[in-house]
């Protein structure tokens, strides 16, 4: 066993979901959102070092050492997977380990909106899971490709950098490919997906342009392409695929993703009112016959009119999942203030919660008792 495992089972008895480990520090772990440090004293360089390299994949130690970055994904079996990025900073080595659950989580046991369902059952397409680092936008695609995994006969290939969660074929095919063990980018290993018949892709990052136009090529082409993007609402990941092109190609790319985006579900991770964990609120845009036209018109504002009209399709705006939330005293005004876009809304209910918890004002001294002691 690695000397390192002893740490990621802390970490796990401790319900945390990443471990920060850097130099002349204690390793910290993030549990539901903040970091805590370990008890135990801070490490030196040697000790990070050596932790770092005992379970370093082989022959990529030294590249890291050359490049100063490196992801993979390092197992410890029969407890859970771990996504490992390895950095430098100006102290020296540093690490960040992220849990990636044994047991991938049913569309059920997440609470995810029943609309995601219907999302599955496309046959084409672009699908964007969104949301910033730690939203959990992994795990619910992974539940949706589960779903399907349980309910139809696909090909499903994954191209990952590294490969999280780990699917067994059920009633579909499911072929995983690691970006720099099995394919040397992300756009090649799209190109060699292509020629080999999938019904399904999943992408775990749309990183660059090249990625980006390959997967439109796919989802235009007929199949059913997942893939995730680091912003927060449906307007924005329209935006930000369209603007990581240059102009002179920009009206072929609206075009193009008109033609193809299936839907656009963002996450959020909010903390529980309770503090025993956190909850996903959802965003969601599904595809609409006036969707293809407001897109090829540029008209991206619009898109918040299309979600806001589309609630008996499943969608939803982020504030009015965050509302429900509140309403449900699923979270607190605090941090649904915090959450929302339009703060207004919420500035009522975070001015009542801060009223109740407010400490009330300490009684007056009675006439004539102030320093009656003695």
């Amino acid at each position: 066993m690695a000397i390192i495992d002893e740490l990621l089972q802390g970490m796990l008895a401790e319900n945390g979901s990443d471990m920060h480990m850097m130099v002349n520090e204690p390793p910290r772990i993030r549990v539901h959102g903040d970091l805590a440090p370990l008890d135990m004293p801070p490490l030196v360089d040697v000790e990070v070092e050596m932790l770092l390299k005992e379970i370093c994949p082989d022959g990529r130690w030294q590249p890291f050492l050359e490049t100063g970055d490196l992801d993979f994904a390092y197992e410890i079996p029969k407890v859970a997977r771990f996504r490992c990025n390895y950095l430098h900073d100006y102290r020296g080595l540093a690490a960040v380990f992220r849990v990636i659950p044994s047991k991938i989580a049913t569309l059920d046991q997440l609470h995810l909106p029943n609309v995601l369902r219907q999302i599955c059952e496309y046959r084409d397409g672009l699908v964007l899971v969104t949301g910033p680092t730690g939203s959990g936008k992994s795990t619910t695609m992974a539940a949706m490709i589960d779903f399907i995994n349980r309910q139809h006969r696909r090909k499903i290939i994954t191209v990952e950098d590294p490969i999280e969660f780990v699917h067994e074929s059920r009633k579909s095919v499911i072929l995983h490919r690691e970006v720099g063990q099995h394919a040397p980018s992300f756009a090649s290993a799209l190109r060699s997906a292509m020629r080999a018949n999938p019904d399904i892709l999943l992408l775990g990052e749309m990183r660059d342009l090249e990625t980006i136009r390959l997967a439109l090529q796919c989802a235009t082409m007929g199949i059913l392409v997942f893939g995730t993007l680091h912003t927060n609402n449906a307007p924005k990941t329209v935006d930000r695929i369209i603007d990581a092109f240059p102009g002179d190609e920009q009206p072929q790319i609206r075009m193009m993703l008109a033609e193809c985006l299936a839907a656009v579900v963002s996450q959020l991770l909010c903390r529980k009112s309770d503090g025993t964990g956190r909850v996903a609120v959802h965003e969601i845009l599904v595809r609409t016959e006036a969707l293809p036209n407001t897109i090829r018109e540029g008209q991206i504002s619009s898109l918040r009119t299309i979600i806001e009209g589309g609630g008996e399709k499943g969608m939803t705006t982020m504030d009015d999942a965050i509302f429900r939330a509140l309403d449900a005293d699923l979270i607190s005004a605090e941090n649904a203030y915090r959450m929302a876009s339009e703060k207004d809304r919420f500035a009522r209910f975070l001015a009542a919660e801060q009223e109740q918890t407010a400490e009330p004002a300490p009684a007056a001294a009675a006439p004539g008792n102030a320093g009656a002691a003695g």
